[in-house]
């Protein structure tokens, strides 16, 4: 499957789904975690909030190994786990119950949601997309922004190189925003070539 997210698709289905799965599926979007195994099982015991930092144990992920996500650095992941962090104080004072989740529903961990998923995206118009296909954009968003590939397989849990080439994926946008460089590219050799008073010929070229 080659299926991601540009952000106005993201936003449209975004709006289509109840309220307490918005943050699950906008955490998934920005870091490229896979929902089942390391969204919905993720616990406050996992979240320091004084260093602004996730993390997850070795052995709880699907290639076992251990991850940390600084999620401070995004202003709106931030936004998202205090939101979290404030419902659960809330939720808990009136339940007189502690809420170890991060994500859940009225205190009830949330174990699926693909037919609220699917109905809500083709509500928005974009009944092909998946949960998955967050894990592609994630990828995806990482590599446009100029992070190093070793870098991104760390925060999106990628094991090996051949499986996030997989991800990468690349759109026809992508692929008129390198046309549109190399347009650039050689208008600036033109530019400099004509500034150095050479005249090109068939046979090479020749000064004025």
């Amino acid at each position: 499957r080659t299926g991601f997210f540009e952000r106005h698709e993201f936003e449209a289905v975004l709006e289509k789904l109840p309220e307490h799965l918005r943050p699950i599926v906008t955490f998934a979007f920005m870091t490229g975690w896979r929902i089942r195994s390391e969204v919905l099982s993720l616990q406050w015991r996992n979240v320091d909030r004084k260093a602004g930092v996730i993390r997850l144990d070795p052995g709880t992920t699907k290639n076992h190994e251990g991850r940390v996500l600084p999620y401070r650095a995004i202003p709106e992941l931030n936004a998202l786990i205090e939101d979290q962090w404030a419902a659960k104080g809330r939720l808990e004072a009136k339940r007189r119950k502690i809420i170890a989740f991060v994500f859940h529903r009225d205190g009830r961990p949330i174990r699926d949601f693909h037919k609220v998923w699917q109905r809500a995206a083709t509500d928005a118009g974009y009944p092909s997309r998946i949960l998955h296909d967050f894990r592609r954009t994630a990828v995806r968003n990482l590599v446009r922004a100029g992070v190093s590939e070793h870098t991104a397989m760390k925060i999106t849990g990628h094991k090996t190189r051949s499986v996030f080439d997989r991800y990468d994926i690349v759109s026809e946008g992508d692929l008129a925003g390198a046309l549109d460089k190399l347009a650039t590219f050689h208008s600036s050799r033109s530019s400099d070539s004509a500034n150095s008073g050479a005249v090109t010929t068939f046979g090479g070229s020749r000064r004025r």
